[in-house]
């Protein structure tokens, strides 16, 4: 059993509320979609099918016991479940960053799950299943990458559609890279006294001129 792999590294986790932890990545070929502001093209087509023992040998060389599944959209490959699920086995702490747009349930519940909700200034948000809002548990995550005062006021009446009792602090808020002055959205978030975490890509700040990070 494998999966198209575009690339597995180390690296300075960056997107989440695991921010500035080492963690290693696994980055999965394919997107279904084509956000504006998408800073990983490179993942689209380009990979290599690699057997899950040869994938999971990948991981355990870099002695790292957070791991990250992303892409692309990782949930595109129909193996991607049963990776998640022999890490877990394994003893790591497991991510999934999803775009949002297809069905989470699918996804070990041990695994903690960073839903993105596109906002308009993407161009996909017509493509959210915001029943995952719905399908997530207290430690996962829920992203919004704003690129303007519209995507702000859209990720505002989303918000009510989170699980109930859902903590605000697992609530990301993220400018977006090159399209938003931080200091404009995190204005906003404190006049309305918004209960959310305003989150910058760490990863953009170590490494600005890295394409990969």
């Amino acid at each position: 059993m494998s999966l198209l792999i575009n690339e597995i590294f180390y690296s300075i986790q960056g997107e989440s509320i695991f921010s500035g932890r080492p963690c290693v990545f696994v980055r999965l070929t394919g997107c279904n979609l084509r956000c504006s502001y998408c800073d990983t093209r490179y993942a689209y087509e380009k990979g290599i099918e690699m057997e899950m023992p040869q994938i999971l040998k990948k991981v355990d060389s870099f002695n790292c016991r957070l791991v990250e599944i992303t892409g692309g959209e990782p949930l595109l490959q129909p193996e991607t479940p049963l990776l998640i699920y022999k890490l877990i086995e394994n003893g790591y702490e497991t991510m999934i960053e999803t775009n949002g747009s297809l069905d989470i349930s699918v996804v070990d519940e041990r695994c903690i799950k960073i839903v993105d909700i596109k906002c308009p200034s993407s161009k996909e948000n017509s493509k959210n299943d915001l029943e995952n809002l719905k399908r997530i548990n207290l430690k996962d995550q829920v992203k919004f990458v704003i690129g303007d005062r519209n995507d702000y006021e859209y990720s505002k009446k989303i918000m009510p559609l989170i699980l109930p009792g859902f903590p605000g602090h697992h609530i990301l808020f993220s400018p977006a890279h090159g399209e938003i002055v931080p200091s404009q959205l995190s204005k906003w978030v404190l006049e309305d006294k918004l209960d959310v975490r305003f989150h910058i890509q760490l990863h953009k700040v170590i490494w600005p001129d890295e394409d990969r990070c």
